[in-house]
């Protein structure tokens, strides 16, 4: 056993999603973080054969670091369970409605938490009347996608048509929401504890795929700019928006704040946030004195045997 009780630890990384590159630079940070930590570590790149992959591999836990399909969506997870190995992150329900960004709407709507209006689209949608409906003023998205991948800002029922059939090559199911106009903010979860919040800031229409990962004029504002009891009371909606989907372990939650109102609006959850040094989660666990190697040591810690519980 290692140092830190935690045993043989795999690192998951790559699949086969169109997360995929994002997901390898997640897991060698991961991977070399608890290597240099000194811990007993292997990486595994999932592809293809994740099953014959996992069950031929010798470990006592493991780090998940996949995103998107295949390795966010409760899928890796139940393999996992099957194996009875404790590994990082929500569990298989959890982890699947908050990959569907859709039915994350609708619980979250059901337990009366504020989410911008949205509408689930199909070939035989009234364009017209949707953009209407939406305000003239919306964001289509694919459904179960991560990275802001194939995402568009729309104003017309012309470009909402367009931008369905972009987002279709990406995902069966797309969504359109209405647009919020004002801060977009991120919040860490660890365990039970909400940590601080993260302003971000882009030349981009939004915080877009190439703004995550590639533009060098992003801004992440932490200390986030919100006074001491607004932003309290977004982790609090953070939180309580993580809890009731059934999410653990840790992840983040997107959010808007309305420029006008100041009121806030959940856009979305996140069961296996990126994890590199440049990352939102490692950068907000580092302002509470926190280092990466402590943040991804802590995370297994949380990591336990879920079969075994039924």
């Amino acid at each position: 056993m290692s140092a830190t009780g935690l045993g043989k630890i795999a690192v998951l990384m790559g699949g086969n999603s169109a997360e995929r590159p994002v997901s390898l630079n997640s897991g060698n940070a991961v991977f070399q973080a608890l290597k240099q930590a000194g811990q007993d570590v292997t990486a595994i790149d999932i592809q293809g054969h994740a099953i014959a992959q996992l069950t031929g591999a010798e470990f006592d836990i493991a780090f998940i670091a996949l995103h998107g399909r295949g390795g966010e969506d409760g899928t890796i997870q139940g393999v996992l369970e099957w194996l009875d190995k404790p590994y990082t992150g929500s569990g298989v329900m959890a982890s699947a409605l908050a990959m569907d960004k859709w039915r994350t709407k609708l619980i979250w709507q059901a337990a009366g938490l504020p989410t911008p209006k949205a509408v689930l689209l199909n070939d035989q949608c009234d364009w017209q009347a949707t953009i209407e409906l939406l305000g003239h003023n919306a964001i289509v998205k694919p459904a179960r996608e991560g990275s802001s991948i194939g995402m568009r800002r729309v104003h017309s029922a012309e470009e909402l048509q367009q931008s369905f059939e972009f987002a279709s090559q990406y995902d069966a199911m797309v969504l359109a929401e209405q647009w919020v106009s004002g801060a977009e903010f991120t919040v860490a979860i660890v365990g039970d504890e909400a940590l601080p919040a993260i302003q971000l800031k882009t030349s981009h229409e939004f915080y877009d795929y190439d703004a995550k990962y590639q533009a060098n004029d992003t801004q992440y504002l932490l200390p986030c700019g919100l006074s001491a009891e607004k932003e309290s009371e977004l982790q609090q909606l953070a939180l309580t928006a993580f809890e009731v989907l059934g999410c653990e372990g840790w992840g983040r939650i997107d959010v808007m704040q309305d420029g006008e109102s100041g009121n806030f609006w959940l856009l979305e959850a996140n069961t296996s946030p990126g994890m590199t040094d440049h990352s939102l989660v490692p950068m907000a666990a580092n302002a509470t004195g926190l280092s990466f190697a402590e943040l991804v040591i802590q995370l297994l810690q949380h990591a336990k045997p879920r079969m075994s519980e039924a």
